[in-house]
This record gives structure tokens, sequence and C-alpha cells, in this order.
């Protein structure tokens, strides 16, 4: 049953081919939504710092660079890749997309709608907006951008869903 689940998505990556999010089943995933010259873009290096307290776990960080807030992520194709290569070593990152309004990806508008995922009512307010989704695909809290990645309320709650799928 995938209808409450980020499993349902198909992902643009970077390169233009298209991922099904089912390829990370059974992985807990922190779903951030990124911009290369924000107030937050430090948060980046947050983000390499908890993959790797991470590193060996069934944990994977998703992010989704977006120009929805105050025109933040101006990178494009190449532009946008050396960037990530450069700044974001060790997790995950694909394609820009839009995040909220009526032209966001499907994905965003599942994370965002409590009628959609079944738990959390929260859309992006800005660049760094976190999504926790656990090892069943379904998402199970959010966090606001000023929650920084290594928080110590973020990585109790990853090792909890961790330990929780270990059993």
């Amino acid at each position: 049953m995938t209808e409450n689940t980020i499993y349902q998505y198909d992902i643009p990556k970077l390169n233009g081919d298209q991922i099904n999010l089912s390829a990370f089943k059974n992985k807990v995933l922190l779903i951030v939504n990124t911009a290369s010259q924000c107030g937050f873009t430090p948060q980046l290096k947050d983000l390499a710092a908890l993959k790797e307290e991470f590193t060996g776990k069934d944990f994977e960080i998703l992010a989704f660079p977006s120009n929805d807030f105050g025109s933040q992520e101006p990178l494009e194709g190449e532009a946008l890749k050396q960037f990530c290569e450069v700044n974001i070593p060790n997790y995950m990152v694909f394609d820009k997309l839009r995040v909220r309004g009526p032209y966001a990806h499907p994905l965003f508008k599942f994370l965002a709608d409590k009628k959609q995922n079944g738990v959390v009512g929260s859309t992006p307010k800005w660049n760094f907006h976190k999504y926790l989704i656990d090892r069943t695909g379904r998402v199970v809290d959010f966090f606001y951008p000023f929650t920084s990645p290594t928080s110590s309320k973020i990585r109790k709650k990853i090792t909890r869903l961790l330990e929780a799928g270990s059993k």
C-alpha cells in the first residue's frame, strides 16, 4: 500500500533521470528543501554532519533545491550540479522543483497536506523546511527552517526511528 507513503512519487534527479522514492524503502529519511543563497544555507554543512553521524545506519537525507522563497536558488543545470558536488558531499540532491503553491511538486503537496499524509499539515514557509519519514515511507514529523539539522530534537527522533526498525 503506497497511498499514504512517499513511495508513490517519481522525482527528477540532477541529471534529469527519474527515480521512484520506493528506492528508499526501509530507510529513515529527512527530506529538506534547500537553496544556495539563503541565510539558512550553512545548514548544508549541518546536514552533512548529521548524515556523517548516522553513517552505516539506514538513514538518508534527500535535498530538493527550490527557488520558491526570495529567489534564493538561482542556479540551474550544470551550475546547480557543481554547487551540490562541492557543498553537499554525502547526501542526495535532486533537481530543482517547486515546494509550495499550486505548482508545487506532488511530493511536496503530499508532505504538506495532512489529508494526504495522515499525520502533518505543514507547508514549507521558507528554505530548509524538513520532513522526517519512517522506514515505511510515512511522514512522522516536520521541523521549521530555524531548527538545526544537528539539533538534539531531530537527532533523537532519527535515532528512535532507526532503533524501532532494527528490533
